[in-house]
């Protein structure tokens, strides 16, 4: 069952850790970073070298709050090394000895017997409390635990929590002490002001002259006392009311670095003004008066390739600029709300299209949008993303880059081919069909045992073929147009460089596609004896 999840003051505790390990010490160090005025560590001198070394050093580090008693533990130790104030009766026990089976349970009933608090390593029914796994940042401490099921498991929890929080969390918690104290403070003076000056203003027209005047002063200061213990429920709700306001509205960033004395002012003036300011601070925080951008990857087809982070940014969009190879079952999950704008990119108007794009992209990111730019399988792979990001950045906005499944990669997967096979294939190559402005790319050279994927390339097929020949390839090679990977209408063509243009013509075009070449093309499946090529209709994957 659950424990009761505490922070437990060490302040001026003695801290008794039992046993010669690494753990031992580990005890030690957390006992002086928490507080504790003495820790005292019971253990013979018959443990390691380097242990006993490192005993002494921090008996140096620690002032005088650490002392190594050199022996094994009595019973009567737990009554006889602690505070005077408790009848030398220890505060906390730790037992951390190679084998813990033996003495553990002894020390544990007789801590237990005592009511002092013990922790047997390793032995949570023999312990009254059990450590966390903990964050320390200045005042926020982070705690997790397990009860006792997985103290590494715990470790990975902690973990995944801080690197959730925004690096500037420690400042905000001081930040929020501080202003807490300031504004408990200014209340706390200005509410005895006000009746202390409103009391001596009727003590000064009190017409009962027989009165002395120390009496008054009697009279006078029990009733302003009577009155602030009246008045102080009513200002600490309020006081809380506004904090928790400022708490649940700002921003982490601005609770790191707002200015506990402005604040202070403001909320002595007037609370309900700044908490509706509190607010709009974080509205205008979520919509971003500068504008936000990201370049996204669509994957290859299917919208169950698409990535979580992907999704989160298309569904969260003021406006999202498509290529047009982008699959209708990627744009049907943006909400209809999201203005979506898809690219005009054809033979001839590239250029102008992409130049379009940008900007569209720029005069929305001026107007504080946050914008998409939605393409199609990953942003860096033969796409302008490096561009974009380059051009956005020039005009003062750095996008978020999140990566997309590339069809090089994921198409020849959806086709039945193993990129890479022992014996076969070694090594990938990812090339383009198509150069700069329409110019031939540079052509690899032929490697046995490579396969080669080339994206861009099924509108010059003739002409990349060519390029192949002359470059020294062999044309018995296997190979296969894979096209719309991943959609319900996907076709993969299986054929060899001798025949894929033929096929190809025959069979008509079916964009996006890409080539892939090399002999793992037939590995998983095969081109019947006496065919020339073999088409697959059709996306036969559960995803």
């Amino acid at each position: 069952m659950p424990g009761l999840l505490l922070s437990h003051a060490c302040e001026q505790q003695v801290h008794l850790v039992i046993g010669a390990s690494a753990l031992s010490l580990s005890r030690v160090a957390k006992s002086v970073e928490c507080g504790a005025s003495k820790v005292i560590l019971l253990a013979p001198r018959d443990g390691p070298q380097a242990w006993e070394s490192e005993v002494e050093r921090r008996i140096a580090d620690y002032s005088g709050r650490f002392v190594w008693i050199e022996r094994e533990f009595e019973d009567a130790d737990l009554t006889t090394l602690g505070r005077e104030e408790v009848d030398r009766v220890v505060d906390m026990v730790f037992v951390a000895t190679p084998n813990v089976s033996d003495i553990g349970t002894r020390i544990s009933n007789l801590c237990h017997r005592l009511r002092i608090p013990v922790n047997v390593a390793d032995a949570p029914k023999l312990s009254s409390f059990t450590l966390l796994s903990t964050h320390i940042d200045g005042p926020l401490q982070i705690g997790v635990t397990t009860s006792g099921k997985g103290c590494r498991l715990a470790s990975r929890i902690r973990r995944e929590i801080i690197s959730a929080l925004p690096k500037d969390i420690a400042k905000a918690c001081e930040k929020v002490g501080d202003l807490k104290q300031s504004i408990q403070d200014g209340d706390e003076n200005q509410l005895q002001h006000d009746i202390e000056a409103r009391y001596h203003e009727v003590g000064q027209h009190d017409d009962d002259a027989v009165q002395s005047h120390k009496f008054n002063e009697l009279v006078l200061e029990d009733l302003v006392q009577e009155e602030l213990a009246k008045n102080r429920g009513a200002l600490k709700r309020q006081r809380m009311r506004w904090l928790s306001q400022v708490v649940e509205y700002y921003p982490f960033s601005e609770l790191a670095t707002l200015s506990v004395d402005q604040l202070s002012s403001q909320y002595r003036s007037n609370s309900l003004a700044l908490a509706e300011k509190a607010k709009l601070m974080q509205v205008s925080t979520i919509v971003s008066k500068t504008g936000r951008i990201a370049l996204v990857g669509a994957g290859p087809g299917s919208a169950g390739l698409l990535t979580t982070a992907a999704l989160t940014a298309i569904t969260s969009a003021d406006l999202v600029l498509a290529d047009k190879l982008v699959p209708a079952g990627v744009l049907d999950l943006i909400p209809r709300h999201v203005e979506t704008y898809i690219a005009k990119k054809f033979p001839g108007n590239a250029e102008a299209a992409q130049q379009e794009l940008l900007a569209m992209g720029l005069s929305a990111l001026q107007q504080g949008k946050y914008v998409v730019r939605l393409k199609q399988g990953d942003p860096y792979i033969f796409g302008r993303g490096a561009e974009e990001y380059i051009f956005f950045r020039h005009h003062g906005y750095t996008p978020s880059v999140i990566p997309g499944i590339t069809s090089a990669l994921s198409g020849p997967l959806f086709a039945a081919i193993s990129p890479t096979h022992r014996e076969v294939a070694d090594q990938i190559l990812i090339c383009t069909g198509t150069g700069r402005k329409g110019a031939a790319p540079a052509i690899p050279e032929f490697v046995e045992s490579r396969t080669t994927v080339f994206l861009m390339a099924l509108h010059r097929l003739s002409d990349v073929i060519g390029w192949l020949a002359a470059a020294g390839w062999r044309m018995d090679l296997p190979c296969a147009i894979v096209e719309r990977a991943s959609c319900p209408d996907q076709r993969v063509i299986r054929t060899t460089l001798e025949h894929v243009v033929a096929a190809f013509e025959e069979l008509g075009s079916r964009p996006p596609g890409i080539l892939v070449t090399g002999k793992s093309c037939g590995v998983i499946e095969q081109i019947p004896e006496g065919q020339k090529w073999v088409v697959d209709e059709g996306f036969h994957a559960q995803i």
